[in-house]
C-alpha cells in the first residue's frame, strides 16, 4: 500500500509563528546522522525521527519519479522514496 505524504513541512522558528520556508528556519541539516533510516518504510514517525536526528527545520518527501525544485536550503531534509515507499536516500538541501 502506497501512502501519500505532504511534500514539505516546516517547524516553528520561534514562539507560535510557523517558519516560512522561503526564508529558512535558521537550522542546519546534517543528513549523515539519519543514514540508518535508509531501507525502512516511510511513515510520519520516521519523518519525525529523521528531523530530530538531523536537526533539520523542514522536511521534503521525494517519491520515486517526483520532480522537485532545485533550490538549495541548508535547513531542509529530503527523504527519497522507492517503489514500495521505502527510504532510498536521505540528503539535505
Amino acid at each position: 500500500m502506497m501512502m501519500t505524504m505532504a511534500a514539505c513541512t516546516a517547524t516553528a522558528s520561534d514562539g507560535d509563528e510557523p517558519a516560512i520556508p522561503e526564508r529558512g528556519t535558521g537550522r542546519t541539516c546534517d543528513a549523515a546522522k539519519a543514514q540508518a533510516l535508509v531501507g525502512r518504510v516511510a511513515d510520519e514517525a520516521l519523518g519525525a525521527e529523521a528531523m530530530r536526528l538531523t536537526g533539520a527545520g523542514a522536511l521534503r518527501w521525494v517519491p520515486i519519479g517526483a520532480m522537485v525544485t532545485m533550490d538549495y536550503r541548508p535547513d531542509r531534509l529530503n527523504i527519497h522514496l522507492g517503489p514500495r515507499n521505502e527510504v532510498t536516500r536521505i540528503a539535505c538541501g
